[in-house]
């Protein structure tokens, strides 16, 4: 190599690095707005009664079989309080309860349902003066079963790291670089991810496989079956014609646009209306 060629090539290697630290930005910043967004994320707020400020965080998501627990730090033993619930989506007429309390905590124990199984419910404070409710609309809890950290780390690990190669890949097409072999690991993770830890954790968690179409309406498989079809034809693409970027581009892009879709959105859900539920 000539010394007229170094500066060339430090600024390739420049640019590369510079296009893993934004590729590495934009999957961190799409992991944590799907987790601060998704309908599974605690529900956060503040009242006050009694001269006191209550912060709370109450849970949409429980993975054991037992009644949900709903806590709250409330240390002044003069407020006290009750929850509704009622499941959903159902008929069911609302169903008042009493909020335990233990020590500094009152707590609303949501009964327990089967995997998939969704209920709605709303806590209310009360003194002998006053009575607040923590939330204006009812809280939408999922229940689920446990899933083992053997499936659930390499499936969310292989869809973040798809994500990653993604975006590189169409920061090299924009730039004009070689895409085939991002294109290719790309899809590799994606498939692991996706398609194959993904079912997996389906079906521990809520038992099936597979929820998406044409057996269901679950948003999370279907987003990620959509993003494989484009990837697949870019893959394709790339293989017969290796300065075709077009395609790398697009499918980036499209998978970007599903991650900023909340994970978890219209997912797995037993429909109580139906009358053989009831």
């Amino acid at each position: 190599m000539t010394p007229f060629m170094m500066p060339n090539y430090k600024q390739m290697k420049l640019k590369n690095f510079l296009f893993w630290i934004i590729a590495i930005v934009i999957t961190l910043s799409s992991a944590i707005y799907q987790r601060m967004t998704g309908p599974t994320h605690p529900y956060r707020g503040s009242v006050e009664i009694a001269g006191e400020e209550i912060s709370y965080r109450l849970i949409r998501s429980f993975p054991e079989p037992a009644d949900a627990p709903a806590r709250l730090v409330a240390e002044n033993k003069e407020i006290h309080g009750f929850f509704r619930y009622k499941r959903y989506p159902s008929y069911d007429i609302w169903d008042t309860i009493p909020l335990v309390r233990d020590e500094k905590y009152l707590i609303a124990y949501i009964p327990q349902q089967p995997a998939a199984g969704k209920v709605m419910y709303q806590i209310f404070l009360e003194t002998e003066d006053e009575r607040v409710k923590l939330s204006e609309d009812p809280i939408i809890i999922r229940f689920r079963d446990d899933v083992p950290a053997l499936a659930l780390i390499p499936h969310v690990f292989l869809m973040f790291f798809a994500m990653l190669l993604s975006t590189r890949a169409g920061l090299a097409a924009l730039a004009g670089q070689k895409t085939y072999g991002l294109t290719m690991w790309t899809i590799a993770a994606f498939i692991l991810g996706g398609l194959v830890f993904g079912p997996i954790v389906q079906k521990y968690a809520f038992g099936d496989w597979w929820t998406g179409w044409p057996f269901g309406t679950d948003l999370t498989d279907n987003k990620t079956a959509f993003a494989l079809i484009f990837w697949v034809i870019a893959f394709f693409k790339v293989r017969q014609n290796p300065c075709h970027r077009t395609w790398v581009l697009v499918a980036s892009f499209v998978l970007l646009l599903i991650y900023l879709v909340p994970h978890s959105l219209l997912g797995s859900e037993i429909d109580w209306t139906q009358e053989n539920m009831q």
